[in-house]
């Protein structure tokens, strides 16, 4: 709770006493929430709780702010959700997204290829003519790749000095069982308190560790046995290898055990390039998810694909990142809270990057948030609920409503890779039957009844509050 100075009443009216008048300025006073992490999911929540009069700060481990990784996309979907939490952050969005092909005439398809199958006695010809081009429209805009650190350089911009603090781990956080505030404990020795915390802290969430306790398998992520090689290429670079059309348009090479994707970012000065590559070894947790690796590799990798993919992957520079791809899985978290503690995005339910989709569904949960923690505040204020148990009945509802769509996000993240790379029981090396696969599973996860989702979430919250009114 905010720390402000209550003004000495000299004569209270109806003859209160000073306590009364305390109990309803704290009543007044707004929710104090505290967010652990201050990525794209943190900032956009934040952003999402002061928009309804929350006060927030938000708490990172990092030194200053970043953001890992190179490309991301948001769907309408997505979209629509951003601009009911805070219509700024679509602004944001726009200014740094970039078109998908032909920017006057957006190309607004997500499209799929075999990259593999080619004359082998001819490695040099054309391997594309002849293929079907799979194609998957994503809606206007629906397609449209940024770079995630311009991204979070713009929707950081919008938050107020002072929120963000950084240098800030969390080693422990303390929900008081008799009603008083939550303490976060920080590596630092510092102390904070809040009226709830919210775990926006990634794949590698300390709050999840809190919330599900350091034996459980579900605290930790788990390596899928990919890799992914990451480069950004000029793209005079790439059209002059690849032509203007497959340069500056998403495209998806499948083959066996492994896929390339790649799509323009930086308002196509660049094409940002995605090799994944299946890894029978283990990736320990305790190595970090990001290691230096060279051309070299990847091009080992591909040696034996269509001259059309090895031509991508000769584009990419000498030196580069490969990260290990981790995701939830094998050991689905069972709730995302306890007591007036939650987890959300990646922290919650980190998948592969295969649909494209974990930062828009981590944005759901955003909204969700947002929606459940102004219901507290008008429970508190104008119900005279008590603040701790509607925050509590608040992040049981979350729970409830998020858990089966994210999780099945996770899922079938996992299951496309497989498509992707023609292991899939059912569709093998046919790409006709892997297209229409894929394109079951991003209907779902595009064609979301966001409406239907803040009736359920206000359906179960008010059910869970009544008996506690």
């Amino acid at each position: 709770m905010l720390n402000r100075p209550i003004r000495r009443v000299l004569a209270a009216p109806f003859h209160r006493s000073n306590k009364t008048i305390m109990d309803r300025q704290a009543k007044d006073a707004p929710l104090d929430i505290a967010i652990v992490g201050c990525g794209i999911i943190g900032t956009v929540l934040a952003l999402g709780l002061l928009k309804r009069d929350i006060n927030v700060r938000i708490y990172d481990q990092a030194q200053s702010l970043r953001e890992i990784g190179a490309g991301i996309a948001f769907t309408a979907n997505a979209r629509k959700c951003m601009s009911m939490i805070d219509h700024r952050i679509v602004d944001c969005v726009t200014a740094v997204a970039t078109a998908n092909g032909d920017p006057e005439n957006p190309n607004n398809n997500m499209q799929f290829i075999d990259g593999f199958t080619h004359d082998p006695d001819d490695p040099t010809a054309d391997d594309m003519t002849g293929k079907t081009l799979y194609k998957l429209c994503a809606g206007p805009r629906g397609f449209e790749g940024c770079h995630r650190a311009q991204f979070l350089d713009a929707v950081t911009e919008l938050i107020p000095e002072g929120v963000n603090h950084l240098s800030k781990r969390v080693e422990e956080v303390v929900d008081d069982p008799n009603g008083g505030p939550v303490t976060l404990t920080f590596g630092d020795g510092t102390t904070a308190t809040a009226d709830a915390v919210i775990g926006c802290d990634g794949i590698k969430s300390r709050i999840r560790q809190l919330i599900l306790g350091p034996d459980n398998p579900a605290s930790y992520p788990h390596y899928t046995h990919k890799i992914a090689f990451r480069g950004l290429v000029p793209m005079a670079q790439a059209t002059a290898q690849l032509g203007d059309y497959r340069a500056r348009n998403q495209h998806m090479y499948g083959g066996p055990s492994a896929h390339v994707l790649h799509f323009p970012v930086a308002k196509q000065a660049l094409m940002n390039v995605v090799a994944f590559v299946t890894d029978p070894a283990d990736w320990p947790l305790d190595l970090a998810m990001s290691q230096p690796a060279t051309k070299g590799e990847v091009a080992a990798a591909f040696a034996s694909w269509g001259p059309t993919v090895r031509s991508i992957i000769d584009l990419l520079p000498p030196e580069l990142d490969k990260w290990g791809v981790f995701d939830a899985w094998d050991h689905p978290a069972p709730t995302y809270a306890r007591g007036r503690v939650c987890v959300a995005g990646d922290a919650a339910h980190a998948a592969a990057p295969h649909h494209g989709a974990g930062a828009g569904i981590g944005v759901e949960d955003a909204l969700a948030l947002c929606a459940l923690l102004e219901g507290v505040q008008r429970s508190v204020r104008g119900q005279g609920a008590r603040k701790e148990t509607v925050l509590k009945v608040a992040f049981l509802a979350y729970t409830a409503v998020r858990r089966e769509r994210s999780q099945w996000l996770v899922r079938s993240s996992r299951e496309a890779g497989e498509i992707y790379e023609w292991n899939d029981p059912v569709c093998g090396a046919d790409m006709a039957k892997g297209h229409e696969e894929i394109k079951r599973r991003s209907h779902k996860i595009w064609y979301f009844d966001i409406e239907g989702m803040l009736d359920e979430l206000k359906m179960e919250y008010s059910r869970r509050l009544v008996p506690e009114l």
